[in-house]
């Protein structure tokens, strides 16, 4: 889990990054993101809709795993950034954690992020 530092707190932030931000997307989820220039670190929220899956069990698992591949590149983060990634699909639980590495990787690549 990433720290409580790298996390959105409120609402209003994650609007903003709704409003301004520009949009990578990929067959199971999709990687909008905003620069932030008034922070020191990125944040990162995963938002997994109730449409995915009603359970909120498997929900939080998928929100876990993509923390954890964030967690594991967050060094590699260049510039201060708000990053919002929302999941679309259930098959994201089908793939490996190998497979959901590369896929965040990439459309974190695409954005300029890492």
């Amino acid at each position: 889990m990433i720290s409580r530092s790298n996390r959105f707190h409120g609402y209003g932030s994650l609007k903003y990054t709704y409003n301004k931000g520009e949009t990578v997307r990929g067959p199971l989820c999709s990687t909008k993101y905003v620069y932030n220039p008034r922070r020191t670190k990125y944040r990162l929220a995963v938002v997994v809709n109730k449409k995915v899956n009603k359970s909120a069990v498997v929900r939080n698992k998928i929100r876990r795993q993509i923390y954890e591949v964030v967690r594991l590149v967050s060094d590699k983060i260049k510039n201060p950034c708000d990053i919002v990634i929302t999941v679309f699909s259930d098959q994201i639980l089908d793939i490996s954690h190998d497979e959901l590495t590369a896929m965040i990787n990439s459309q974190l690549h695409q954005a300029e992020i890492i």
